[in-house]
């Protein structure tokens, strides 16, 4: 795909100079020193998102629907509800440090009532490691535990460096969020707990191998951490007590449907052994999962297995059970040497994370010259469980909706290697919109439709941000993928169109770095009008980082009208916004170095056909461009 719009693009190189947006930058000074000083994320006008909502609806919706809607959203303007609840949620903005962040933890996460393995929490990959023992295997997870702790300690004394886009500082609070934290199930709605909150902090981690489970201490009495040498010992130590694997792998009931781990969580914690084996995985700082060898396949489908095992273990057989999918953090070190994390969503975005895991990697290829003491190190405490019959049923519910969900699920990695994003830059491309525009016309030759398409973008430029969507699908991408299907449509004409995809992706980059105020000071007066498609696949990239998307915005009025418990708003009840929140194609760029990349499902939904929904990673440097794609194996 990326192969055709070179082909329309490059050939005639006539592109004007591309600028980019800076990339995030860092600067050594206290982690949380501009915390408070942050800005409070904004409520945008009502009248603005409504018309940038029927915008949105276009190149997705019917003619006779998109009417409709706008029957509908004249109605939400008339003074009425739509104002009222606007108004509301400007209240709650005076109030709070940020009005998004409560109900967007609860909509996206915690009353998310499907599995967290595969359907929310995403993978990441590390390089294949060449262990020529079981030893390579343990100390490798030494030195992996060794990094992290590193890593903590940065958080611990508020010594990480400060992230900047555009010369602004981000919300730095998702640091402090995704150690020592773990998820629990409820009947209707799960809980974050977070163990870094109070006097005494956690001191140990969990290591799970052949489905049993270890609390692993990792600091000394006086504080300091155990060197690479004593874990690597007290690793040895774990797998030779767990020689054998457990018959009943309790770690998979965290897999389940939530209600479903829910009743079993009940039952579970009815034990009081069981009730202090879970607390400690829960409480540890984070967890080490050390799997059985995956079976071989060839270096083509390598990375796809790898990316597959990462988001569900491979299914009961496998490792599906050498997991607890609750804990924020678990590190994955496979005896074949496939290795890299799978983290539960809900406490933080990908970039905390993507900063841990590079930062690990580098630690990792620096030599220890600490020297273990001759201290003897007690054995690591195994955690018990009692399986009752009613937990054996449980365990064995889980492990056949694993294998099922296992099955089910279809994931290809795709390491582009004709080349990669310099040579859009180099012909003036923004490598972004140039990746959108690709998928977009992959989607569109497949299923012959304009989907809703979802890349995100950061709020963290506000206090307690998350994130936004940036609607990549506009009227003028349509027009361009269609002309790229229409044979009778000369090279040149799609040129125009490509151009039209780009071009103000570009020019919206120069605003920004004209400066911050003159640009949002342009698009809240929309005095500055997009003309261009590609100019608009920018726009809503700065609209969303800026707080002036739609989407949050949307949910933030229909929260406001839960709350206040009036009857629901048609214009949330209509059939254009059931087709425009359930986004087919869900994309986001991940900044991994070189030989890493993430992978994540893209969740189905009851209005429209699963086998049309798709998640995509996609990872562009110099050469190659990688790509993750998980979708419903009915889809392929």
């Amino acid at each position: 795909m990326w192969g055709a719009l070179v082909r329309v693009g490059l050939r005639h190189g006539v592109v004007k100079p591309c600028r980019l947006v800076r990339s995030v930058t860092r600067v050594q000074e206290r982690s949380l020193v501009h915390q408070e000083g942050l800005p409070k994320l904004p409520v945008p006008p009502l009248k603005q998102t409504c018309e940038r909502y029927l915008a949105a609806l276009e190149p997705i919706v019917s003619e006779e629907e998109l009417d409709h809607t706008r029957q509908l959203v004249e109605e939400f303007l008339k003074g009425g509800v739509g104002e009222r609840l606007q108004k509301g949620l400007e209240r709650r903005a005076r109030k709070t440090d940020n009005w998004l962040s409560e109900w967007w933890m609860q909509s996206a996460y915690l009353d998310c009532r499907m599995p967290v393995a595969v359907y929310t929490s995403p993978g990441v990959v590390l390089p294949r490691m060449h262990f020529h023992d079981r030893q390579g295997q343990m100390r490798f997870a030494a030195k992996l535990i060794a990094g992290v702790l590193d890593f903590k300690k940065m958080i611990d004394t508020e010594t990480l460096p400060v992230e900047y886009l555009s010369g602004k500082p981000l919300c730095m609070d998702q640091y402090y969020q995704i150690l020592s934290s773990c998820r629990i199930p409820g009947p209707k709605r799960d809980t974050i707990v977070n163990h870094t909150v109070g006097k005494t902090h956690p001191t140990h981690i969990t290591v799970v191998h052949n489905f049993q489970f270890f609390v692993l201490d990792v600091y000394n009495s006086d504080g300091t951490r155990l060197t690479v040498d004593q874990m690597y010992m007290q690793l040895e130590k774990i797998w030779n007590s767990s020689l054998q694997t457990n018959k009943e792998p309790i770690g998979i009931l965290t897999s389940q449907h939530r209600n479903t781990w829910g009743k079993a969580y009940n039952n579970l914690m009815k034990d009081k052994t069981n009730k202090e084996s879970v607390r400690a995985i829960q409480k540890s700082i984070f967890t080490v999962c050390l799997d059985a060898p995956m079976p071989r396949v060839s270096d083509e489908l390598y990375q796809s297995r790898v990316a597959a095992q990462m988001l569900h273990g491979g299914g009961a057989r496998w490792n599906s059970g050498n997991r607890w999918f609750d804990k924020t953090l678990q590190f994955i070190v496979g005896e074949d040497g496939t290795c890299g994390l799978v983290y539960e969503h809900a406490p933080a975005e990908g970039p905390p994370i993507v900063f841990l895991v590079d930062y690990v990697v580098k630690y990792m290829q620096k030599s220890e010259i600490v020297r273990s003491p001759m201290v003897p190190l007690q054995m690591p405490q195994k955690l018990r469980f009692n399986i009752t019959p009613e937990v054996k049923r449980d365990i064995e519910r889980a492990k056949q909706n694993m294998n099922i969900m296992v099955h089910d699920l279809d994931v290809k990695v795709l390491m582009f290697g004709h080349f990669g994003k310099n040579v859009p830059k180099q012909h003036k491309l923004s490598p972004d919109a140039f990746v959108q525009l690709a998928l977009q016309l992959a989607y569109f030759r497949r299923y012959n439709i304009c989907c809703a398409t979802y890349e995100s973008a950061s709020l963290r430029m506000f206090k307690y941000g998350r994130t936004d969507a940036i609607r990549s699908n506009t009227v003028d991408s349509l027009t361009f993928v269609q002309a790229m299907q229409d044979p009778a449509k000369q090279n040149t004409e799609r040129l125009a169109l490509l151009q039209r995809a780009v071009q103000t992706h570009k020019d919206n980059m120069y605003n920004v770095r004209a400066g911050l105020q003159r640009y949002v000071r342009c698009f809240l007066t929309q005095s500055y009008q997009p003309q261009f498609c590609a100019f608009n696949l920018s726009f809503f990239f700065f609209k969303a980082i800026y707080g002036q998307a739609i989407d949050r915005h949307l949910l933030g009025l229909k929260m406001q009208g839960i709350e206040d418990l009036t009857s629901m708003p048609e214009i949330f009840m209509d059939t254009s916004f059931a087709v425009a929140q359930h986004f087919n194609l869900s994309t986001s760029q991940v900044h991994l170095h070189l030989r890493k990349f993430a992978v994540y499902h893209c969740r189905a939904n009851d209005y429209l056909p699963s086998y049309l929904f798709f998640g995509v990673f996609f990872r562009s440097h110099p050469s190659p461009v990688c790509v993750s794609r998980s979708a419903p194996r009915q889809t392929v």
